[in-house]
């Protein structure tokens, strides 16, 4: 990875900092749960181009949590983007804990995913991304590329499209962790785009927990195994009033703040 990379990262959580269950479920659930997520992925894939449809991405997604045994909690939101009347789409943002957030998300309201291009090269979840819309980008790549980057976000949403970005670009335990990168907030500035902020959190037996985290370099499997083992994992994700301006530094510090205010206080140390 090249440091000087227009999403160059930072450091993250180690892998270290992922809890595992407080309580798991019974073996047989445990299979039951690895055969409801095959079938759901199989059924998505099977869909093809047609995935990428709203009502179908949608409820694709609230199936992957259900084979997986986790409960969305919304707080009464019903979307992500916020309309208002200009066509123009929404810049989404969110903090970022693990690949189960962008599922959570999408859920919740379809709209196009910003990823890093590892992901389009993982089985199965890189086709499915790439049929859903999924935009990838190369966080490596030279920093002369980052005013192309930003006119194509733009463009996306001058068109209408709400687009989903983790602007920390990488993932920690704790909402608090790392910088919000403002590329993509100069897109929703050059845009006229509204932002909304996103806080994603997750709890089990009624308490805040990392067992879902994928952080550092902690391979997909063992956290895929992790969050199916899970007993009573709920997500909650929190809908924050849409911010407005032309200052790529206020908007991201605003929905940064936004963001971190509504994530629970757990005790532990980030990083």
């Amino acid at each position: 990875m090249n440091p000087a990379g227009p999403w160059a990262l930072d450091p993250g959580c180690p892998a270290s900092c992922a809890t595992d269950p407080v309580t798991r479920v019974p073996r047989a659930e445990l299979v039951r749960r690895y055969v409801a997520l095959a079938g759901v992925l199989v059924r998505a894939a099977a869909r093809g181009e047609r995935l990428a449809e709203p009502r179908l991405l949608r409820a694709e997604a609230r199936a992957v949590l259900g084979a997986l045994g986790v409960r969305l909690e919304t707080g009464g939101a019903r979307c992500l983007s916020a309309p208002d009347g200009t066509g123009v789409g929404t810049l989404v943002v969110a903090n970022h804990i693990s690949w189960l957030d962008a599922v959570a998300l999408l859920a919740v309201e379809p709209v196009r995913v910003l990823a890093k291009r590892e992901v389009g090269r993982w089985p199965v979840v890189g086709t499915l991304a790439r049929r859903a819309g999924t935009r990838f980008i190369d966080r490596g790549g030279s920093p002369r590329r980052l005013p192309d980057m930003v006119e194509e976000l733009a463009g996306d949403l001058r068109g209408g499209a709400s687009v989903l970005v983790f602007p920390q670009a990488t993932t920690w335990c704790a909402a608090a962790g790392g910088r919000f990168r403002r590329a993509a907030f100069q897109a929703a500035a050059d845009a006229g785009a509204p932002v909304r902020p996103v806080t994603v959190a997750y709890r089990q037996a009624g308490a805040p927990t990392a067992t879902a985290a994928f952080l550092g370099d902690e391979d997909f499997t063992t956290s895929l195994r992790r969050v199916a083992a899970a007993r009573g994992l709920t997500v909650r994700i929190t809908a924050h009033p849409p911010v407005r301006g032309a200052d790529r530094r206020i908007l991201a510090a605003t929905a940064r703040q936004a963001v971190t205010s509504a994530f629970p206080v757990t005790g532990r140390r980030v990083g």
